[in-house]
């Protein structure tokens, strides 16, 4: 008897773990939409390095879970393009690190969303002897995470922006217009109009 007590406890509690863990996910997407796309560029710096602390408390909280590492990764490499300069390639690194180890616990985490991440990281830092930079790695990634998730904003939109930066401008146009047609993310509004926005420019490019 105390044993089914037991276990009912934990069929009763389980969700409210899941629930305080999409709460604490979506509080930090909502603030990197906000930092990305509504704060001033003189601000951003500070602001990310804020969140890197708040995500490395939220990693800390579910260390066997994949979603909070997948967004260690995008804070660190956001945090690193507004930061600049060489004091950026230790935190692509550590972003790397974060999106490799989310890919060992749930490669389908978020969609895929660590093979987006890790694929843009590849193709947007610098080669070796600076960073890692690989446009072959960053295409294999790219086209896992699409895969995975063929209809979503962000690996259309990566793809494209890689293509674009390939000179391909036949397909990226495909895939920037596919970004464009993606159906909207809950809670996602303003990452979603930011992305949009960024799409419409890379299209504009075309």
């Amino acid at each position: 008897m105390k044993w089914i007590v037991l276990m009912m406890a934990w069929v009763v509690a389980m969700p409210l773990w899941a629930a305080d863990l999409e709460t604490e996910l979506a509080a930090i997407q909502h603030r990197w939409a906000e930092i990305q796309y509504q704060l001033p560029e003189d601000q951003q710096e500070k602001a990310f390095k804020d969140l890197v602390t708040d995500v490395e408390g939220f990693v800390a909280q579910y260390p066997d879970r994949a979603e909070p590492l997948i967004w260690q990764g995008i804070v660190l490499s956001t945090y690193a393009g507004a930061k600049g300069g060489l004091g950026a390639l230790g935190l692509v690194k550590d972003a790397r690190q974060a999106l490799e180890a989310a890919l060992a616990i749930d490669e389908s985490a978020l969609d895929g969303s660590a093979y987006t991440s890790l694929g843009s990281l590849y193709y947007q830092v610098p080669g070796w002897p600076l960073s890692f930079g690989d446009d072959e790695q960053a295409e294999k990634y790219l086209q896992k995470a699409l895969a995975i998730n063929p209809d979503g904003i962000d690996p259309n939109y990566f793809f494209g922006d890689f293509l674009l930066e390939q000179g391909k401008k036949s397909r990226a146009k495909v895939y920037l217009s596919n970004a464009l047609r993606a159906s909207p993310r809950p809670g996602r509004e303003i990452a979603d109009a930011g992305r949009r926005e960024e799409i419409a420019e890379r299209l504009g490019k075309l």
